[in-house]
């Protein structure tokens, strides 16, 4: 078993963003609803409550019992936490008199503290709060303020629980790791031993044990997630792993080819499956983006299930979940319904009663690639922007035809190897090109052209929650605009997508 940090989360924006931090300094952590709290056992070496979007003061706001976590191990509160940890001891939270966002200074700072440990006088912190702890029992010790916020931190006394009224988690408190490794390393005395090396030991070794020689069957994308996740259960269990890559035709050029040698190379048992037919047909005439999405979902399942039933004694069904896609379905405010569609292959487990197996679901995006650089993974796999389920289907705006898809690749291509080829493909997070259901007047030689508009989109992004457009070079745009007009037939005007997210999306449908 590893030691492990508990977040309870009483619904904070930065409640994931406090697990990354924590992570980042190889300690495993999990998040868990604040009403879910998991029962204690001796690897878990600290709490840490997160902020909320409530007040402590409003009817129902989310409260526990913080005694039952104080008396076990160390707790740290932040934002929230802390003012829930004031209000419950007896002292008192109130309305601030103007809501404090953004930088502030700390102004006095208990240096020999073990919290606040090598943290700088002065140093810069980030509020998020409406109300303030304006008084606190007699065995609490204030420890950091700043000039408008008397009680920024304190500890209670004699005790290992501290509470925090800023975000140590966010990049704008500037100690913010250090605060953090003082509290998880320090404090609660975790031994930072898990890393991608710890973390693909221990997870071979209880694939092993969950599988138990049985057959698994799993869906390729040509993703980061369901790359990694097949190369650990190969790892696991070999032979008895099947993977099925399915081409639906809405891939980008020559992909299917090129990901299926990869994967071959990689070792992998990888049957290719030609769908494009199917796919392309059951979209003939379709113009709704969801109408296009709920038809690429059924058939996709209907020809993995077709090509699994082929498998001898398939008992499990394998899937590249990730943790931010668990901590989704159970958010503090019950299921949720935004899970990723390619993550839930609509019953199909049920259906052909096949166990599941998720052998990424603890990991963030992040230790996913650096998991599969420690498995070995080419950097091209590892690398790779997040590319959508439906494909090109929802790159090509209005209904989708066989001619629309391959104008689109040559498109993409020429955009894609463009940014490789300059140095730019890892300076951006994803990168498309979009087919507008328009035309537009041009000249080529003495003619003049009525042809198609494309889109180029590249957008800056840490997890696709928000995103800015790229600011891609002049030159670069000028010369895949040039390239794309003289070698792509049918398209003479391509325009450059300057809209970030939000108030627009990535994607365009």
């Amino acid at each position: 078993m590893t030691e492990k940090i508990i977040i309870l989360d009483f619904g904070s924006q930065y409640t994931q963003l406090i697990a990354r931090r924590v992570r980042e300094l190889n300690v495993y952590c999990e998040i868990h609803p604040f009403h879910r709290i998991p029962q204690w056992d001796e690897y878990t070496k600290g709490y840490i409550l997160s902020g909320s979007p409530y007040s402590v003061r409003d009817q129902g706001a989310p409260t526990i019992d913080v005694l039952q976590l104080t008396s076990r191990c160390p707790v740290l509160g932040i934002c929230y936490g802390a003012q829930l940890m004031a209000h419950l001891a007896g002292g008192t939270v109130e309305a601030s008199s103007s809501r404090e966002y953004g930088r502030a200074n700390l102004s006095y700072v208990k240096s020999d503290n073990p919290l606040l440990q090598d943290i700088s006088q002065h140093t810069q912190v980030w509020m998020s709060h409406g109300d303030s702890i304006q008084l606190i029992p007699d065995n609490f010790e204030v420890i950091a303020s700043t000039s408008s916020v008397r009680v920024g931190a304190y500890q209670i006394k004699n005790s290992n629980t501290y509470g925090i009224q800023f975000h140590p988690e966010v990049y704008h408190t500037t100690e913010g790791a250090k605060l953090l490794y003082n509290f998880v390393v320090n404090i609660c005395g975790c031994k930072q031993d898990w890393t991608p090396a710890s973390f693909i030991e221990t997870t071979i070794h209880e694939l092993q044990q969950q599988l138990n020689g049985e057959n698994v069957v799993l869906g390729l994308s040509g993703g980061v997630d369901s790359s990694v996740a097949a190369v650990l259960l190969h790892k696991a269990i070999g032979k008895h792993l099947t993977c099925i890559f399915v081409d639906n035709g809405l891939l980008r050029k020559d992909e299917f080819a090129k990901v299926l040698d990869s994967y071959r190379h990689m070792g992998l048992n990888v049957v290719g499956v030609d769908a494009k037919n199917i796919f392309l047909d059951a979209l003939k005439g379709v113009t709704d983006p969801e109408q296009k999405r709920k038809i690429i979902g059924r058939c996709f399942i209907e020809v993995f299930e077709a090509e699994a039933r082929k498998i001898q004694d398939v008992r499990w069904l394998a899937q590249g979940t990730i943790y931010p896609d668990v901590i989704e379905s159970v958010s503090v405010n019950g299921p949720s319904a935004t899970i990723k569609s390619h993550h839930n292959v609509g019953g199909l487990p049920e259906k052909m009663h096949l166990k599941v197996v998720e052998p990424l679901r603890l990991l963030f995006k992040d230790e996913v690639r650096r998991v599969g650089s420690a498995l070995g993974l080419p950097e091209h796999l590892l690398q790779r922007h997040p590319f959508p389920g439906p494909g090109l289907a929802i790159r090509i705006i209005g209904d989708i035809t066989p001619e629309k898809v391959q104008l689109l690749q040559e498109v993409d291509h020429i955009f894609i190897e463009s940014l490789r080829a300059e140095n730019l493909y890892n300076e951006v997070w994803q990168a498309a090109a979009i087919l507008l259901p328009v035309q537009s007047v041009g000249v080529m030689g003495d003619e003049r052209t009525y042809e198609s508009v494309v889109v180029l989109r590249a957008v800056n992004s840490t997890d696709g929650m928000t995103a800015d457009w790229a600011r891609l070079p002049y030159d670069f745009l000028a010369k895949v605009s040039n390239d794309i007009i003289n070698k792509v037939k049918g398209v003479n005007r391509v325009v450059y997508d300057i809209s970030s997210k939000p108030p627009a999306t990535i994607e365009w449908e």
